[in-house]
């Protein structure tokens, strides 16, 4: 079998897929990052290469995420674009003519608006939390259930309480005055989802034109009370894709393939990076008043990348082929 790797890092998950030549996802790995990009990068790579059958081939690899160019160096990719992009991609593939992609991930929120394929206009939250994975993870774990079962909990309300929910501090508080007034839980749920919703609309989708086909994808996509109130809110159906909480791998595998197309290599060093020894380090460059915070990553002893020098001093003794853009 021939295919494509796609790796997303992100601060919360890390994700890896491995597409066949078809755009198939063949395998899907969700890990949790824990403030370890390195590790659990190669821990999901050791783990993609067992559930493969032998003598599988990666024809091309391709990053994504707040961790893309450290993963980039690592891997050897083919592929190292933005979130928007590898989204974007994504959708196009599984959910054809889409125009709006909805994603919440555990840390951040964005709106994709897209027109005949092409992206036309995007945005992201910016200094509140609510609404994101983390912040639902933590009212679950304070109310005691599996955020597994928070959606399905949420679709038993028979008349969902408002919540305000313009920011995690004050929607935690609504929720425990609620809670206090004897209002019951499923009612609670979905008034939270209600006021995440609003607040996502009010926010990252103020002044969007949101029009169907409507995708919801990133982790929160799970929680099907979050994706009810979407479409309660909207007037508009929702779609959530099969593969809804690793889109950005999908979308980065998707592009290492258009990637490999056009120059017929991949840089992909293979699965036994998962068994190299990588050290990071930075030092402060005191060649000018600028003093530039440079990074630095070793494989094996060997400098393989140099980055954050304003001049290129640093990175450009790396090997063109070797250090990132």
């Amino acid at each position: 079998m021939k295919g494509y790797l796609g790796i997303d890092v992100g601060s919360v998950s890390t994700n890896l897929v491995f597409l066949n030549e078809g755009g198939i996802v063949c395998e899907a790995i969700y890990l949790r990052t824990q403030g370890q990009p390195i590790a659990t990068v190669q821990k999901g790579l050791k783990e993609l290469n067992e559930r493969l059958p032998a003598g599988v081939k990666v024809r091309g690899a391709g990053v994504t995420g707040s961790g893309r160019h450290l993963t980039g160096v690592l891997v050897g990719a083919d592929a190292v674009k933005n979130e928007i992009t590898a989204h974007a991609v994504a959708s196009l593939l599984l959910v054809p003519g889409v125009q709006t992609i909805l994603e919440i991930g555990g840390q951040d929120s964005k709106i994709i608006i897209l027109r005949n394929g092409v992206v036309t206009d995007f945005a992201m939250n910016t200094v509140c939390a609510a609404g994101t994975g983390s912040f639902l993870d933590q009212q679950a774990a304070r109310l005691n259930i599996q955020i597994e079962q928070f959606g399905e909990i949420a679709l038993q309300a028979e008349s969902p309480v408002r919540i305000a929910g313009r920011c995690a501090v004050f929607a935690e508080s609504d929720m425990i005055h609620k809670q206090q007034m004897g209002c019951g839980l499923p009612d609670i749920l979905a008034g939270l989802c209600e006021a995440l919703v609003r607040n996502y609309l009010n926010n990252v989708g103020k002044g969007k034109e949101i029009l169907p086909p409507v995708v919801f994808q990133g982790g929160v996509a799970a929680n099907v009370g979050m994706a009810k109130a979407f479409e309660k809110a909207l007037e508009l159906p929702v779609t959530v894709p099969s593969h809804f909480d690793v889109m950005g791998a999908v979308g980065a595998a998707l592009l290492a393939r258009e990637a490999v197309a056009r120059t017929g290599l991949s840089r992909f060093k293979g699965f036994s990076v998962a068994d190299s020894l990588f050290k990071t380090g930075s030092f402060e460059c005191t060649g000018c008043p600028n003093m530039c915070e440079v990074v630095e990553v070793a494989e094996q002893g060997n400098v393989i990348a140099r980055w954050g020098d304003r001049c290129g001093k640093w990175s450009n003794e790396i090997s063109k082929e070797e250090k990132i853009s």
